[in-house]
């Protein structure tokens, strides 16, 4: 343990050495005093991490961007939690069992969990979660007055939950709905609730642990209304302390969390975490060389071989820190609105996709740092048990020439310059983007302008219809191919031409559609992954997207972190890292 006036002299002594000789700015000479813990693990201390995307927002129900999932996950908690190698794992719920005739998913909640302290409750003081908080997170997850992002995740699977949708969305104005809640979301008793479905659905026992299920409070919602997406309130090891946008989001440990380690040590052991939002890779990995950050994900491309070796081994002066490499559930596309006037016609997305080679992105811009070429489909090569199967597009410019002759546009002729749009901040996406500009141009003839946006608008733009040609990346919300294929499934495109946060190409194909839902309903799950396959192999013979590479997650850690559990879904759980 540190001695508090030997912690008070160094910072002096550092600060006059730094001012003398302008060494950087080290901020985890902020540390707090370590504790001793059990195992010989220690309390204390500040994790820095950062994001070069933007949080959209805190609110679960409209969470689908990874920055808001990162930050998220460590203030709220699912029924069920995915572990390091993506098993179910007991979180609020203790233990659950499935219906023999997979139609009812019944979760025992466990006893003793406590809502962070906060002025929406009476006193400020947190109360104890109970079946009521689940149904009402549940029920506003179908509720179309909070406008959420997963509703369709539920409609059409679960009893009720389709109707009180419509009904929540005739009276958005005012009023309240012709149905009080999603019946097929039952309250046992305090400490069991119950889904109940229409029919079978193979992957649904995940959907308990997406993001949009964290569970809250309504005293949260009742409290802040509209800004409960910056006054997050919820169950998990850190509570939310701040959020100042484009700087820093800061999180503080819950002294009453529940949770505990191998040794009966309450989690969590760090005492603060601050994320902050450099959009610059090259900036993070710096701020990270410096001592400024705990943890860098991703490496920029052009240091990538400077820093890693053909073993996966950090080396030179990187060796200190520990490397974490992992074939991610993750495949990086650009989407291609199929019903706008650019890209209508499939051969139009056949040649872009066959004009581009990847294996020359992956080396000369990625410089490696990729699990693989995306010459498949959608679905990423590291889903459990489903392999590359998929017949995709390789680099075929004569092809695409072809193609694009037949569809009206010889050397590009007839087509006007197209807007491609990714989020800014540089790095990687905008390396990329601008290889692939060169290549079209290069193979094809046509002009791609590049179009740089804030996420969240990106993410707005995209969402409703408004880019036709967009930057995307999809990793798993949980490891099932119908986690990916949904981003395909035609039912999931709104008939009044409204926003469709998944289906963002808006790709309908009925046979596709026939063979996902078959696929859906089969419990069975090597039968189920065959006719994932089948799905997906129509899919690709249109060339909904163009997918471009998947993903192979590359982390720096410094050598004082110890814990960090890693995952192929980047899932971030920051409640079992501790600092030596």
């Amino acid at each position: 343990m540190y001695r508090l006036q030997h912690f008070v002299l160094c910072s002096i002594a550092t600060a006059i050495t730094c001012f003398l000789c302008g060494c950087p700015e080290n901020k985890n000479a902020e540390e707090t005093v370590s504790r001793e813990a059990k195992g010989g693990k220690q309390y204390g201390g500040v994790f820095r991490v950062n994001e070069v995307g933007e949080m959209r927002g805190l609110d679960p129900t409209g969470i689908n961007d990874v920055t808001s999932h990162h930050i998220a996950h460590q203030l709220y908690e699912n029924l069920l939690d995915l572990d390091e190698n993506l098993h179910l794992t007991p979180t609020l719920a203790e233990r659950w069992e499935i219906s023999t005739d997979g139609l009812a998913y019944t979760y025992h909640l466990r006893k003793g969990v406590f809502f962070h302290d906060n002025d929406c409750f009476p006193n400020g003081k947190g109360r104890e979660m109970k079946a009521s908080d689940v149904k009402f997170t549940y029920d506003r997850i179908c509720d179309g007055r909070a406008k959420p992002r997963g509703a369709e995740y539920f409609k059409g699977k679960v009893i009720g939950a389709e109707e009180y949708f419509d009904a929540t969305q005739k009276v958005i104005g005012g009023g309240e709905p012709s149905v009080k809640g999603v019946h097929g979301f039952e309250i046992v008793d305090d400490y069991t609730f119950r889904i109940n479905l229409i029919k079978p659905f193979g992957p649904f026992e995940y959907y308990v642990a997406l993001g949009m299920t964290y569970i809250y409070p309504p005293e949260a919602v009742s409290k802040y209304g509209e800004d409960f997406f910056q006054h997050p309130v919820g169950t998990g090891p850190f509570y939310f302390v701040s959020w100042t946008p484009d700087r820093e989001c800061t999180l503080q440990k819950w002294d009453k969390y529940w949770g505990k380690d191998e040794h009966n040590n309450t989690l969590p052991f760090l005492d603060k975490i601050v994320f902050s939002f450099m959009k610059d890779e090259k900036s993070q990995l710096l701020e990270f060389k410096q001592g400024n950050l705990d943890e860098c994900y991703r490496i920029p491309a052009e240091f990538f071989t400077e820093i890693v070796d053909e073993r996966k081994k950090t080396k030179g002066d990187y060796s200190k820190f520990t490397l974490y490499a992992v074939p991610a559930l993750s495949t990086q596309f650009y989407g291609m609105l199929n019903t706008s006037k650019e890209f209508n016609d499939a051969r139009v997305r056949k040649a872009f996709s066959m004009a581009i080679d990847r294996e020359r992105i992956i080396k000369f811009v990625l410089k490696g740092q990729a699990a693989g070429a995306g010459y498949h489909g959608i679905v990423p090569p590291a889903m459990p048990g489903y392999g590359e199967v998929t017949p995709g597009y390789k680099f075929n410019p004569q092809e695409a020439q072809k193609l694009m002759a037949e569809a009206g546009f010889p050397n590009g002729k007839n087509l006007p310059t197209i807007t491609l749009q990714l989020n800014n901040g540089g790095g990687r996406n905008l390396q990329v983007a601008e290889a692939i500009q060169s290549q079209l141009q290069e193979n094809l003839g046509v002009t791609i302008q590049l179009k740089q946006v804030e996420f969240a608008k990106h993410l707005d733009e995209v969402d409703a219809g408004r880019a036709s040609f967009f930057r995307l990346g999809w990793v798993a919300d949980y490891p099932d191919p119908e986690n990916f294929l949904n981003l395909l499934y035609g039912k999931l495109v709104p008939k009044d031409g409204g926003i469709s946060p998944i289906n963002t190409v808006r790709f309908q194909n009925e046979a596709f559609d026939n063979l996902f839902e078959k696929a859906l309903y089969t419990t069975d799950r090597d039968e189920r992954l065959a006719l994932y396959k089948q799905a997906e192999k129509i899919a690709m013979e249109y060339a909904p997207m163009m997918i471009i590479f998947h993903d192979e997650d590359y982390r720096l850690v410094q050598p004082n972190v110890k814990d960090y559990r890693n995952n192929s879904m980047d899932r971030r759980v920051y409640k079992w890292i501790w600092k030596k």
